[in-house]
């Protein structure tokens, strides 16, 4: 079996993330995936499945506010049944990445940003769900709720994005 059930394994450049893929952020799911921790990038079926799943137990998933998922050994996210069965053990995870040489190991001084959806998704599912820091080139990651990146931030600048 592989990271997406029965479906294929996508090829490098057809990996996609929730919202605008960046290239640090498909080299930060590489890395993930790589690390055999549990890491799954779920597909579209797997997405909705998810919402459904998440909404029978009173959750509200924006599905473009998480890239990759964790599962513990024997999870999967093959079926409906499947994700009811291990809904405990889920924990969803948006990857804020970068290919900076000057970013230090904790990410200290790391300037990034996080959405309205991100943060109220945070806010919702507490502890299932998280921000996986990685670092493409030493690929050194960490993982953090939002309330740790509260409690680690030096500073947060508001800002609106806007789309015509």
């Amino acid at each position: 079996m592989n990271l997406f059930g029965d479906e294929e394994f996508p090829e490098k450049n057809e990996i996609k993330l929730g919202g605008k893929t960046q290239t640090t952020s498909i080299i930060a799911a590489e890395i993930l995936l790589s690390m055999d921790m549990g890491f799954h990038i779920p597909t579209r079926t797997q997405k909705k499945n998810m919402l459904i799943a998440f909404a029978e137990r009173g959750f509200s998933l924006n599905r473009k506010a998480f890239d990759i998922v964790r599962l513990e050994e024997g999870d999967t996210l093959k079926s409906l049944n499947e994700i009811r069965r291990c809904f405990e053990r889920i924990t969803l995870y948006e990857i804020k990445s970068t290919g900076k040489e000057n970013v230090k190991e904790d990410f200290t001084g790391y300037f990034f940003s996080i959405s309205m959806a991100e943060i109220l998704m945070a806010q919702n599912l507490h502890e299932k769900y998280r921000f996986a820091f990685v670092n493409t080139l030493t690929k050194e990651w960490r993982d953090f709720t939002l309330q740790e990146i509260y409690s680690k931030a030096k500073g947060i600048y508001p800002t609106w994005s806007i789309q015509f």
